[in-house]
């Protein structure tokens, strides 16, 4: 079951579900306060409740449905459990919060890591759907790293001086704007340094 495939809308599903879910959850609950075994919580503490199961139960699906979980998968899951499980469990959404800081702060260090040691270890993610050339690994390795910095910061300004409204917002939709831009800005040097996957076995010649 190792690599399967399956299709592009169950993985989007697997992938967003969660934080949309989260995202609507938040605007239903976020102007009341909630009383639970004699404990008040906010909106957002239980919404973060309900988040941190769902992004498990989906990678687990995942996992099953394809055989594999790359590291970024793993990382993120394991930062929500303890991000996500200690806001809730000391009723306090700061931890939450900090969660995409620390998960971009961690990738920024393993691929500057790599880099040190002359790799890219981001091909080890994204090869199967960008092929490249060494050259061109190295070069987007870089420029990621410079996007995650951005974005730790980024996401440091906007938790810290900003509503919990515009945060969730931040979150749900400014976050992958930001990365699906940046990978769409990368088009040349995809173009430049691309390598034309090989055809697969039955393919009619040309």
């Amino acid at each position: 079951m190792a690599g399967k495939k399956i299709s592009p809308w169950v993985k989007g599903a697997l992938d967003w579900g969660p934080l949309v879910i989260f995202f609507f959850a938040f605007n239903r609950l976020k102007d009341g306060h909630y009383e639970i075994l004699g404990r008040d919580y906010s909106g957002f503490i239980l919404a973060t409740a309900l988040f941190v199961p769902l992004i498990a139960v989906s990678t687990l699906i995942l996992w099953r449905l394809t055989g594999k979980l790359s590291a970024m998968q793993i990382a993120t899951l394991v930062l929500v459990l303890i991000f996500g499980g200690l806001s809730v469990w000391l009723n306090d959404p700061t931890f939450f919060k900090m969660k995409p800081t620390i998960i971009y702060l961690l990738f920024a260090g393993i691929l500057g890591a790599g880099l040190l040691r002359g790799k890219a270890w981001l091909q080890l993610v994204m090869e199967e759907a960008l092929p490249m050339q060494h050259e061109g690994w190295m070069i987007l390795t870089r420029r990621f790293v410079g996007l995650f910095l951005a974005l730790a910061v980024a996401n440091e300004i906007v938790w810290r001086t900003m509503s919990d409204s515009i945060w969730v917002d931040f979150k749900t939709f400014g976050l992958p704007i930001i990365l699906i831009g940046f990978i769409m800005a990368q088009a040349k040097l995809f173009e430049r340094y691309g390598i034309e996957k090989p055809e697969e076995d039955g393919a009619p010649p040309e």
